[in-house]
């Protein structure tokens, strides 16, 4: 089996090297990576200049793009005569849950494997980075969950345009509760901006919202990881499912004879 692994932390980063290490005892990996982080990112391909690929080591290579540049040049070019089996994006370091999806890099890669027709997994460790007392970073068991998803096949049962997002509790093998299929929750956040000068007294900003918790739903993402399941969620890529068209349509009437 071929599996091309790529993330949005980096090609050297923890998460991305322990997937590697798992993944390559039941399969031939190449690692495509971003040389440098590109959280939250999302979806950015780079079309406005060119694109530098080093070859960091055997089978793994390093990427001046973004994350979906990394899995289309994975696919479109140095796995262009050897395609992959499967494309795994990660192991991203914090979560990637609720309405994050839309702006994960992790994501971004898987997504646009799945766009080419690859099945695709994105996993995310539900790591607590922002707390002042760091805590012990369980990427192996994220690494080992999903090397047990490949070994009996779950990314098989993928139809097409269909990806599977993974969060794994940062907690040791033992400790997790179970696996749940679950659906995107809605995360919160602060909508705090930091103002700050620079030595010219110039203004600049951050974006620096603070995560507050998440909307109650009892299947969704969110509760399963909290609860300390790791959590499986099938994403649709293109589907209008629960979009009510035909009240659009009434909606629309009055543009119908538009013509400037």
């Amino acid at each position: 089996m071929k599996i091309l692994i790529c993330n949005d932390d980096g090609v050297y980063a923890p998460g991305i090297k322990a997937l590697q290490k798992s993944l390559e005892q039941i399969a031939d990996v190449t690692v495509v990576a971003p040389l440098e982080e590109r959280s939250t990112t999302g979806h950015t391909l780079t079309l406005d200049h060119p694109l530098r690929v080093v070859e960091v080591e055997k089978n793994v290579y390093g990427c001046s793009g973004y994350p979906a540049d990394c899995a289309l040049l994975g696919l479109a070019h140095l796995m262009k005569n050897d395609r992959p089996d499967l494309v795994v994006s990660g192991i991203n370091r914090g979560a990637n849950m609720g309405q994050d999806v839309y702006y994960s890099g992790t994501v971004a890669a898987a997504r646009e494997a799945t766009f080419h027709r690859i099945p695709s997994i994105s996993v995310s460790s539900v790591v607590d980075f922002i707390s002042p007392t760091p805590k012990t970073e369980h990427y192996g068991t994220a690494g080992d969950f999903i090397k047990e998803m490949v070994k009996h096949n779950i990314h098989k049962n993928l139809d097409r345009n269909v990806l599977l997002n993974v969060n794994v509790p940062n907690k040791l093998p033992k400790d997790l509760r179970g696996v749940k299929v679950t659906k995107l929750g809605f995360r919160r956040y602060s909508e705090e901006i930091l103002e700050r000068n620079d030595f010219r007294d110039r203004k600049y900003f951050w974006i620096g919202g603070i995560y507050s918790g998440f909307d109650p739903c009892e299947d969704s993402d969110c509760h399963a990881t909290e609860e300390g399941y790791v959590s499986i969620s099938p994403l649709n890529l293109v589907s209008n499912e629960g979009v009510d068209l035909s009240s659009w349509e009434d909606a629309i009437k009055p543009l119908d004879e538009w013509r400037g």
